[in-house]
């Protein structure tokens, strides 16, 4: 390896290292000129209740939905009960 060869390696190197230090630098100092900023919290939304108008329809897109995914009738199974995770 010549002296060239090393001199580059070196130069790269140390350009990125270079690089981090100065972004080191550069979040230390932000962190810093931003720690006393204070953001205002939105106030939480509750979310709204949602109803089911028709349950039957609710039962039936929902036996389709499983019965194509299975690649079954919809008679091959029932549903029991439905409830929201």
């Amino acid at each position: 390896m010549e002296f060239s060869d090393l001199l580059a390696v070196l130069m790269g190197v140390g350009t990125v290292f270079f690089g981090l230090i100065c972004l080191i630098v550069l979040v230390w100092v932000m962190g810093k000129l931003f720690r006393g900023v204070e953001q205002p919290s939105p106030a939480p939304v509750p979310a709204p209740e949602r109803t089911v108008s028709n349950g039957g329809e609710l039962i039936a897109a929902i036996s389709a939905a499983i019965a194509e995914e299975l690649g079954t009738d919809v008679s091959a199974f029932r549903i029991v009960s439905v409830r929201k995770l």
